[in-house]
Order: C-alpha cells, then sequence, then structure tokens
C-alpha cells in the first residue's frame, strides 16, 4: 500500500472517530438536558396555576437544576383531547394532572407509569395518609397509577343564612332527612298571589345523590360493570322525588325558568339552598351580602347515603425520561404544600386525611364554610362513575339527555331510565 493511501485511509479513520464522537457528546448532551427538564400538563383556574408555580418554586429550592414548565389547557373535554392527541404523537408530558372520571381512559390506553414500587420503598408518604376511597381510584389492581391532591363529594347543601333568618327557619344539620330537607324548602319557597315564584328553595344539579339516597345505584359494579341498574324501582324513586321537586311541590326552578345560572340565582338571593361541591367556595367568599354556611346532603329513606363525587390528582406518564425527579415533583404538587395551598383557598378538600382533620380544613371556623369539615364524614358515602374508559361519552350520549328530559317532564321516567339500561348494556357488552 503506498504512502498516499496510508495517509487517505488514515484520515477517513480520524473523520470517522472525530465524528463518533461528536455524534456521542451531542447525544449525551441531548439526553442531559431532557432529562434536566420536565413538563407538567394541568387544567384549572388561575388560583390553581399560580399554586402550581409556587410549588414548583419549591421543588426547585432543592433541585435547582430541573427545568419545569406548564402546559396549561381549557378545562374538560379540550384537555382530555389534548393529552390523548399527544400520546397518540409520542408527545407525552412527564406528569399530567388527572381528574376521576377520566383517569381510567388514561389508564386503559397505558399511557401512566405504575409507581406503586416507588411508593413502597418512599419512607416520606404511603397509602395510609390519604383517605383510601380517594386513593383506590387511582389503582387498578396492585397497581398505582398516581397520587390524588383532593377529594371533592357532591354533598354540599350551601345555604343563605339570611333567607333562613327571615323565614326564621333553624339553620340545616348535617343529620337532616330528606323530609326535613323538603319541609326546608317549602318554607324557604315564595310565590306571590299571582303564581310567579320570586324565591326558591332549592336547586340542586346532582341527581345521582337523589338515586343512591333512594337506595339506588347506576350500575351493578362500579370497578367492573356489567349492568345498568339505573330502571329498578329505587333509583327510579329517586329521579322521581328529584322531578317532583320542580312540579309537585315547586320548590326547585325548572330549566325553563332559569334566566341566569343557577350559583347566581343563590348568590342574588333567588335561591336559598344550592346543591354543589366545595369548588363553589372561592366565588362566595368574596361575596359580602349575606352569610351562608354548608350541611352536607340530606340523608335519604332509612337514613340512606351515597353521593357522587370529583376528585383529582397528578400522574407520571410512561414515556417520562427522568422517572426520579418526576416522581419527586409529583410528591411536591399532590404533596402537602399544594394540598394546604388549595384548603386555604377554599378550592379543595385535602386527599391527605392529616390536613383534612387538620387547623387548615375541619379546624378552621373562621373562613366560611364554618361546616366543611363535615365532608371528612362524607366521604365515606362517596360512589364514583363506573370504572371504564368510555363512560363520558355513555353520560353525554346515553344519560343526560334523558335526565334533561325529566327534568323538563317531558318524558316518563321509567320509560327514560328503561332505554337508558337497555342502551348501556348494549355498551357494557362491547
Amino acid at each position: 500500500m503506498n504512502r498516499g493511501v496510508k495517509f487517505l485511509l488514515g484520515s477517513l479513520c480520524f473523520v470517522f472517530i472525530l465524528g463518533m464522537f461528536v455524534f456521542s457528546n451531542c447525544t449525551k448532551k441531548g439526553d442531559v438536558k431532557e432529562k434536566n427538564e420536565l413538563e407538567i400538563a394541568i387544567w384549572g383556574n388561575i388560583k390553581e396555576v399560580i399554586i402550581i408555580e409556587e410549588s414548583i418554586k419549591l421543588f426547585n429550592e432543592k433541585y435547582p437544576d430541573i427545568i419545569v414548565t406548564i402546559s396549561h389547557s381549557p378545562q374538560g373535554q379540550g384537555y382530555i383531547d389534548r393529552i390523548l392527541t399527544r400520546a397518540a404523537s409520542g408527545s407525552m408530558p412527564d406528569i399530567m394532572f388527572c381528574e376521576v372520571n377520566f383517569i381510567d381512559k388514561f389508564i386503559e390506553k397505558d399511557m401512566l407509569m405504575d409507581i406503586s414500587g416507588l411508593l413502597a420503598k418512599d419512607r416520606s408518604i404511603t397509602e395510609k395518609d390519604y383517605f383510601p376511597q380517594i386513593i383506590s381510584r387511582f389503582k387498578k389492581g396492585e397497581k398505582l397509577y398516581g397520587l390524588p391532591r383532593d377529594v371533592a363529594p357532591f354533598a354540599c347543601i350551601f345555604y343563605n343564612k339570611n333567607l333562613f333568618d327571615q323565614a326564621g327557619v333553624p339553620y340545616p344539620k348535617d343529620s337532616w332527612s330528606m323530609a326535613q330537607f323538603l319541609e326546608t324548602a317549602k318554607k324557604l319557597t315564595k310565590i306571590s298571589k299571582s303564581g310567579i315564584v320570586n324565591q326558591y328553595g332549592f336547586y340542586g344539579w346532582a341527581w345521582q345523590n337523589f338515586v343512591y339516597s333512594f337506595g339506588g345505584k347506576i350500575v351493578d359494579n362500579v370497578h367492573e360493570p356489567r349492568k345498568c341498574l339505573l330502571n329498578q324501582a329505587n333509583a327510579i324513586k329517586g329521579l322521581e322525588f328529584y322531578r317532583d321537586l320542580i312540579y309537585k311541590y315547586k320548590v326547585m326552578p325548572s330549566p325553563s325558568s332559569v334566566e341566569t345560572g343557577y350559583n347566581e340565582m343563590f348568590m342574588t338571593g333567588r335561591i336559598a339552598m344550592y346543591g354543589s361541591g366545595i369548588w363553589d367556595t372561592p366565588v362566595l367568599r368574596d361575596t359580602k351580602d349575606f352569610k351562608w354556611d354548608v350541611a352536607m346532603f340530606p340523608k335519604g329513606p332509612g337514613g340512606r347515603r351515597g353521593f357522587a363525587t370529583g376528585g383529582s390528582g397528578y400522574a407520571i406518564s410512561k414515556s417520562a425520561k427522568n422517572l426520579e425527579m418526576a416522581y419527586e415533583l409529583l410528591k411536591v404538587i399532590s404533596g402537602e404544600y399544594g394540598q394546604k395551598k388549595l384548603a386555604e383557598a377554599g378550592l379543595a378538600q385535602p386527599a391527605l386525611k392529616k390536613l383534612a382533620y387538620g387547623p387548615l380544613w375541619a379546624g378552621d371556623k373562621v373562613n366560611p364554610p364554618v361546616n366543611k369539615g363535615m365532608l371528612n364524614e362524607a366521604v365515606e358515602y362517596i360512589i364514583f362513575n363506573p370504572f371504564i374508559a368510555n363512560w363520558s361519552e355513555v353520560e353525554q350520549k346515553i344519560i343526560y339527555p334523558r335526565i334533561d328530559l325529566i327534568v323538563r317532564n317531558q318524558i316518563n321516567t321509567k320509560k327514560a331510565m328503561d332505554e337508558i339500561a337497555k342502551e348501556i348494556d348494549q355498551e357494557l357488552q362491547k
């Protein structure tokens, strides 16, 4: 081999080795950059975003080299669709907000990391620190797919103390019955001589509570639903009572009689009692026009209780590049700091039991509602939506249109529930 050829081969070899070195070095730098960055996908109002930002600052005090970015989406289906689209394109955020009524969709699509092993090794926190009801929603079998930050029973009856005082009606107690609730609503309803209702005793949107309180069920088994039970006698009784609040007892406004939102009607004194969740607290705290508090949704016949519920937390995606740091950040935003901030704002009931029973929640008798601690008992009676990935679509397509017809008094309740049960059973068999 002549000298020129040797020189050429040597040069090529040197260029190849140099190129491999540069490529390897760039790859390592890229890996470091990716591992030093975490993205959180969330929804929520501005107060919740601020709480997340403050939680990130706390995290960065311990891990200053980790860059955390927030991806904020509109609440509801817009957020879910965006996450599913990103999952399909392989560009998942590292951590994502998960509400209890759609986490099953993410689990079914195998998008979330099982963190049960990480939590088992963690000495700073255990599953037992949380309300068992809410953490169960983040599990499937023995696998744990996130940490809850709050639990949200639809168990609040907000009531206007001024209207109660004017009518000489005692404030409701958590132990009240459905009969006492109805009698109270009647006393707080004001109807003019011409038949116009100037003040309603009650409004509530959580029709599920009436089904559960009358001993009914939506499905046979929430975790593995096989049959819809909304057409059973007790469920129908609960729904008929709910409808009768409008048309028989005339204590609740019909959809056609509402000109503004129901919460606006409560804040302007047109509704004396308003059934909802604790998340309405921040808006009500801003009003100085009347005094108010909350009582637990009443017991049904035979002392039965049952509440539909929300709740939320955060999960790590399967594509997270730095699992260790993602887990540490998860604990901050789902842990004590974030939950304390939510509790202080009145936005959410803590999922951590020690906080829920502590001075910032049950022990807080200064910031309204004074009786918010009753939600700790209400958690014992929460009933989640059926754990199937397309349940939200089932609600939108099958259930809600019929419920709307019932509250408009345009369909027989038994007929509507028979139709619902038949169609849902078909969905469950798929």
